[in-house]
């Protein structure tokens, strides 16, 4: 804003919807490399059941659209993190993350490693909120 002389108004402006909780920053953190991580993951059970010599119960195709689908939930999930039932359908997600160690067992790995980094900013999110909110 600048005023008659022209000189800047350097007061900071609030911003749209309040002041966003460390708990929702955090889990959009998680959330976005996470998306990342499974992307790339996808891409390499795509290429272990492409080079299969027998064939297996997967179909190719099937993994890239399963991939796909849940990259895309998960980054459809992150704007949506300001709902209360955002934080249990992120619970949910991890699951199924875990659950893709079924396909390539190296996910299981990543699916746990990815869960405890959600349980971690769950709970130190949620206690540092709180101790925001007494201040």
């Amino acid at each position: 804003m600048t005023d008659a002389v022209g000189a800047v108004d350097d007061t900071p402006q609030p911003r749209r919807g309040g002041q966003r909780s460390v708990k929702r920053s955090l889990a959009s953190i998680v959330l976005g490399f996470e998306t990342i991580v499974v992307f790339l993951g996808a891409l390499v059970t795509f290429g272990l059941v492409s080079v299969q010599v027998e064939p297996g119960p997967l179909n190719p195709i099937a993994v890239l659209i399963g991939g796909a689908l849940l990259c895309l939930v998960m980054a459809a999930l992150i704007p949506l993190l300001r709902y209360s039932w955002a934080y249990p359908a992120g619970w949910v997600l991890q699951a199924i993350v875990i659950a893709t160690g079924f396909i390539t067992p190296a996910m299981f790995f990543v699916g746990v490693l990815f869960a405890a980094m959600w349980t971690y900013c769950m709970i130190n999110g949620s206690r540092i909120d709180n101790q925001k909110e007494f201040k």
